[in-house]
């Protein structure tokens, strides 16, 4: 038992570790103060987002040192008044405009692949018109907040790497304690697995990493990975596409941007829960790879925990290792990704570390169950593409 124990110490330790140099090493979005000159378009995707995209609106008509800004809203044929709750937000704003997808989804296409394709399309990125496209092409999730300066310190940290696509990590909030236990594991995730430095330094597809909630591109690398007509029917179509920009050639580089951008994904325990079952089941290749990677979260941060209520002696003395360096590779995560310190919450939320992982692998469970049962919906569709 004590070898066991140990083993799961060694690895949340490893895993605390990364996340340590991960946070002395990520580069994070910052405000510059710049001008960007070159045209810019933002796109956003919206499904049903009547009561949130409105905000997101005031924050883009805000931004700062973007002077050849366009936004593009499409309406995803939504059902709760999106389209003039668009109208509404953008007023007499002559740099947005508002498009309603006039069809569902082709066959082969997931609901927001075809959006953004259209989108692109409409920005002239992609079609007949590409040879006149902006060079810079920016996708937003309509529940996403900005600061003034996001888009213009996006841009130029594209610009200042060199790369195809820098993907903006925004701090992701919780309003219940559902949302509080289970959203920061998507920063942590990769925070105490990968060398994101390294990285974002190399050309593996494998070690990309992306955040679908705020992308931005070079135009050129964006066509020359095939665009989101290249991951039609991906769940996880910002991942996929990360990947296929390197496999284009171009370099993806993930940064920080808490202070700069945030985004409450989802509002309360049912909307979480169906929206990490439409994906998990595609997290890691098959159930067998799920397996995999719940049986080492088990062992990591699972027996460690149980050996230090549970077990004596030299036992119980490496769970608690282990317990505390799955707790400070929490607040290490939290802190990295809000580029600051860590609130109350979050650090009520790390002594419950244990019980977050237990909730991410039931929600996988659930995901390959109801995948398997043909189940799977978001927003009134099955996002799943066989």
């Amino acid at each position: 038992m004590k070898a066991v124990v140990a083993a799961g110490t060694a690895i949340a330790a490893t895993g605390a570790a990364l996340t340590a140099v991960n946070r002395l090493s990520v580069p994070m979005l910052r405000a510059r103060r710049t001008t960007v000159i070159e045209p810019v378009v933002v796109c956003v995707p919206a499904r049903d987002e009547a009561t949130r995209l409105p905000w997101l609106i005031a924050d883009l008509r805000a931004q700062q040192g973007v002077p050849r800004l366009r936004v593009l809203v499409l309406d995803d044929r939504s059902t709760d008044g999106t389209y003039a709750a668009a109208v509404d937000a953008i007023g007499d704003d002559h740099r947005f405009a508002v498009i309603s997808a006039e069809t569902e989804p082709a066959p082969g296409w997931t609901g927001k692949a075809a959006a953004c394709a259209r989108l692109a399309e409409c920005a002239g990125v992609t079609g007949d018109s590409a040879a006149d496209a902006p060079r810079a092409l920016i996708f937003l999730d309509a529940d996403v907040r900005l600061a003034p300066d996001a888009i213009a310190a996006a841009v130029t940290e594209l610009r200042r790497t060199g790369a195809g696509l820098v993907s903006p990590w925004p701090l992701q909030l919780a309003g219940t304690a559902a949302e509080a236990l289970v959203q920061p594991l998507l920063c942590w995730s990769w925070a105490s697995t990968l060398p994101v430095r390294a990285a974002n330094r190399g050309g593996s597809a494998a070690t990309a990493v992306a955040c679908g909630q705020f992308l931005v591109f070079d135009a050129t690398a964006y066509r020359a990975a095939g665009g989101h007509a290249a991951v039609r029917a991906a769940v996880t179509e910002d991942l996929a596409l990360a990947r296929a920009v390197r496999r284009a050639g171009h370099r993806t580089v993930l940064v920080t941007a808490g202070r700069q951008a945030r985004t409450r994904m989802y509002t309360g325990a049912a909307e979480l829960d169906t929206g990490y079952t439409r994906w998990l089941w595609s997290a890691y290749g098959s159930p067998a790879g799920s397996a995999a990677v719940g049986a080492v979260a088990l062992l990591a941060y699972g027996v460690p925990p149980l050996a230090a209520l549970l077990a004596t002696g030299r036992t119980r003395q490496w769970g608690l290792a282990g317990y505390a360096c799955a707790v400070t590779g929490r607040l290490l995560a939290r802190s990295l990704e809000s580029g600051g310190p860590v609130a109350a919450t979050d650090l009520a939320a790390a002594v419950v570390h244990p019980m977050s992982v237990a909730a991410y692998l039931t929600l996988s469970v659930r995901s390959h169950l109801r995948h398997a049962a043909g189940t799977l919906t978001w927003k009134g569709r099955n996002p799943v593409v066989e």
